[in-house]
């Protein structure tokens, strides 16, 4: 069960991955894209919850608040991330993702009333490091850079409130509602700035593809993480998560080849950056193992 829980933990990290894939052959622009994602992922999981496994969506108020504000973090990490690649490519959106970690350590301890961690914090300014290095030698991709961190920000902020909510109602539940009410909240905005006369700007083949980025990149694999936190540790699931941007390069390298080339320092400045998050991890674990 352990090996297959593994398998199954790589395949949707994998699945993770593909979607800056998914992103950047879909034609229709960041906003489009972010809006059809977020609507179709809320219906197929109102349909899987609802119809499918017949549980209940009901959650009280003031939980329904809180996963809207989830929510809204979520709609602007998938808006940020998506416009990264439009702008520039996917290697850098995905690179900038490493922050996360780095945001993670200053927003963790202050959410979650803990001591700061000095092996973050080390941790963290390598990584600035390896960013102004990229943002220093691929400045003309520096608007995909600033967007990839505020993706990197938002994401940070969503996966630390989001893990104040599991245990508060169902995992299904807490996905539905976040998804859905970011959709929502861009829905309302788009009325008010007169963008939403801008959503039938897109054609056939995009919204098949957002369809099935909606579906299978994202419903799905949310839901299968949730289930293997029943089989794996939490440390497991962050430390092989972490691995999202290395199958995103490399797939994005050999599928559309020279846009996706960069400079010799980008590739060493993006290695140090993941291999750092992995040895935190691992010191992590070793430090969690002895205390016990």
């Amino acid at each position: 069960m352990q090996k297959l829980a593994l398998f199954r933990l790589h395949l949707i990290v994998f699945l993770w991955g593909f979607t800056a894939i998914l992103g950047k052959l879909i034609h229709a622009n960041a906003q489009i894209l972010v809006f059809y994602r977020m609507l179709f992922a809320a219906v197929f999981l109102f349909i899987f919850i609802r119809i499918y496994k017949k549980e209940s969506i009901k959650v009280p108020k003031k939980i329904f608040f809180q996963l809207a504000g989830i929510g809204c973090a979520m709609a602007l990490h998938w808006y940020c991330f998506f416009y990264s690649i439009k702008v520039s490519n996917v290697s850098i959106a995905l690179s900038c993702l490493s922050l996360s970690t780095l945001f993670a350590s200053i927003l963790e301890p202050v959410i979650f009333k803990r001591k700061i961690d000095i092996s973050e914090v080390i941790m963290g300014i390598v990584i600035v490091a390896c960013i102004l290095l990229i943002f220093k030698t691929e400045f003309h991709f520096k608007e995909g850079i600033i967007y990839g961190i505020l993706c990197a920000v938002f994401g940070t902020v969503f996966s630390v409130f989001n893990g104040k909510m599991f245990g508060k109602t169902s995992s299904g539940n807490i996905i539905f509602y976040e998804i859905f009410s970011g959709w929502f909240v861009l829905a309302i905005f788009y009325m008010f700035t007169g963008q939403i006369f801008q959503m039938n700007e897109i054609n056939y083949r995009d919204l098949a593809l957002i369809c099935l980025l909606a579906s299978v990149f994202t419903a799905f694999p949310m839901l299968e993480s949730v289930k293997l936190m029943k089989y794996i540790s939490p440390f497991t699931l962050i430390l092989t998560v972490n691995l999202e941007p290395v199958y995103g390069i490399i797939l994005a390298f050999f599928i559309f080849g020279e846009s996706e080339e960069m400079s010799p320092i980008f590739y060493v400045a993006s290695g140090v950056m993941i291999l750092a998050i992995i040895v935190n991890g691992l010191m992590k674990a070793r430090k969690q193992k002895n205390f016990n």
